[in-house]
């Protein structure tokens, strides 16, 4: 309200209540004389909401934007992408052996003996024997990209909307639901050929043969190709796991602008 005219009310209950002090309550009819000029007064709007043009605000996005279709067409092409990266990597040289994420160490009951070894200057044996290992992980690993692409390929709409709205390893865990006994069965056998390649065979005997002078070692308790199988697995997994969580954390690492747009949507 204008100062002027506040004023004036005050100068009129001023000037009227020096006769009439008796009769009135000054306060009250302050009050209700301002009241009046505040109603009479235009009334400022509150500001109407306006879109955002500064771009500071988070669009809301929902998979509910895209169709099934769009959905699972996105979601095949981030998960092949990240299943090739993985396999990819891991199936070059000393993809297993030099990643220490997924570097495959001697089974646990050659381990003492590993340390054994080492103490009477035998550390070769345990060195070539880890190595050889790693080397038939590397041989096998390029089996898994058929079998992981066809699982993809299998991939139905709730199985997708599962994934997108999943945990940050949903993808691994569908891939290894659907993929570990097959894998299992195209691994073993070309871990077993690849064991006599690199002389895994050789290696583990001479490697047997010194720690069992120590009583250490029977032979008849390691079963080296499912070892090495069940292990190599388990590192694929590991890299498509951290390809999934690398997408999802960046879509913009997805191939394919309707997947960077689809995993921008879930990002979590």
């Amino acid at each position: 309200m204008p100062q002027h005219k506040i004023q004036s009310i005050l100068f009129a209950f001023i000037t009227f209540a020096a006769s009439h002090a008796h009769a009135i309550d000054f306060g009250d009819l302050i009050n209700k004389e301002l009241g009046k000029l505040d109603k009479s007064a235009p009334q400022k709007s509150e500001p109407a909401a306006t879109s955002n043009t500064t771009g500071t605000a988070k669009p809301t996005t929902s998979l509910a934007n895209f169709s099934n279709n769009d959905q699972v067409d996105s979601l095949k092409q981030a998960l092949v992408q990240g299943a090739e990266t993985a396999v990819a990597n891991l199936s070059k040289e000393n993809g297993y052996l030099g990643n220490n994420k997924v570097r495959i160490p001697l089974p646990e009951n050659l381990q003492k003996a590993d340390g054994l070894l080492r103490k009477f200057g035998m550390g070769k044996y345990a060195d070539d024997l880890t190595t050889s290992i790693n080397r038939a992980a590397e041989t096998a690993a390029p089996e898994a990209k058929d079998l992981l692409v066809g699982a993809v390929n299998k991939m139905t709409v709730e199985d997708a909307k599962g994934i997108l709205t999943g945990g940050s390893d949903a993808a691994t865990q569908y891939f290894r639901k659907n993929t570990e006994t097959a894998l299992a069965g195209k691994f073993k056998p070309i871990v077993a050929t690849s064991m006599q390649k690199v002389k895994l065979a050789e290696a583990y005997d001479q490697f047997a043969e010194k720690g069992g002078k120590f009583g250490l070692i029977d032979k008849r308790d390691i079963k080296m190709d499912d070892y090495i199988t069940r292990k190599a697995m388990d590192g694929l997994f590991l890299m498509i796991a951290e390809q999934e969580k690398a997408i999802r954390a960046n879509p913009l690492e997805a191939t394919g602008n309707l997947a960077k747009k689809i995993f921008s949507a879930i990002k979590f």
